[in-house]
């Protein structure tokens, strides 16, 4: 007797299933740990090849804090004659730069996530944050690169120039600030690169928005010089607290409060918020509208 039992057919299991997803927010911290080689693979990526085809390579991170240092020295401080509160004036630009080239740094790459990955992006399937959190991640190597010219240059003052700074306690506020920088430059780029996708002049606009910030942060100037009235506004720009307690935790000089650290958290966590929210509505039909 032959055996006319039908062979049992062994049901396909998928390793990863890609479907729409309807949820109001989506974060899913286990799929960014699952790819948490090609999170390193693209900080690679940012970190050379920015600077892979220059002749002075990495150098740049040295050389240009110290331009743009040189360059705020001779306007802001010969020129223009603006006080930095009896801090060196090297130190107080140098300081003031390598903080803003942070959130910069954060802020560009995410902005830029969708437009400029779009090819990536239509070819293979992965966690489309990698990419802003990867921004982050590089931004921190080259802070602490120009934080590290930083420091030569801050104990060379102590030593040859005499100066004196009142170094405490306030140390532990650097953390908390690369924090706030961070999570601002992520929350308003993501949210930026979401908007993006359908409506490419807003970039326009955000290079302007973005040059006033800065002239709103006190990067080039102490908050104390500011007459009250308009540090009031001032302080409406989430960037202005941690930018002085930064200043403070290095130097004992600052004009800050523990509540504006809080108004600009919570500025922080809304924009993550937001942006995150946004970002995941926007890769929902991203190759369609891009």
């Amino acid at each position: 007797m032959s055996n006319n039992k039908t062979p049992k057919v062994e049901e396909t299991k998928w390793d990863l299933i890609i479907d729409a997803n309807d949820q109001f927010i989506k974060l899913n911290f286990k799929e960014l740990w699952d790819y948490r080689d090609l999170l390193w693979l693209w900080v690679r990526r940012e970190y050379v090849g920015v600077y892979k085809q220059t002749i002075l390579g990495p150098f740049w991170h040295f050389l240009s804090p110290i331009f743009g240092t040189v360059i705020f020295i001779l306007v802001f401080g010969k020129i223009a004659k603006i006080p930095t509160d009896g801090i060196p004036m090297f130190l107080f630009y140098n300081a003031g730069l390598a903080a803003w080239n942070f959130f910069n740094g954060c802020f560009t790459s995410s902005s830029n996530a969708f437009i400029s990955n779009a090819g990536i992006f239509g070819k293979v399937y992965f966690p489309r944050l990698i990419i802003p959190l990867a921004s982050i991640i590089s931004s921190l190597i080259k802070f602490g690169i120009q934080f590290g010219l930083f420091i030569l240059f801050f104990v060379y003052f102590v030593i040859a120039k005499n100066y004196h700074p009142v170094i405490g306690i306030g140390l532990l506020l650097l953390p908390l600030c690369l924090l706030i920088f961070s999570g601002i430059g992520f929350g308003f780029g993501i949210l930026i690169s979401a908007i993006t996708t359908k409506y490419r002049d807003l970039n326009i606009l955000v290079g302007f928005i973005i040059q006033l910030l800065m002239y709103a942060t006190p990067i080039i100037y102490p908050l104390s010089s500011v007459a009250y009235p308009l540090k009031k506004y001032l302080l409406i720009n989430p960037l202005a607290a941690p930018m002085e307690a930064f200043k403070y935790a290095l130097f004992g000089n600052g004009d800050f409060s523990i509540q504006s650290l809080f108004y600009s958290i919570g500025c922080m966590l809304i924009l993550i918020f937001i942006g995150i929210i946004s970002f995941n509505r926007a890769e929902k039909n991203f190759m369609d509208t891009i």
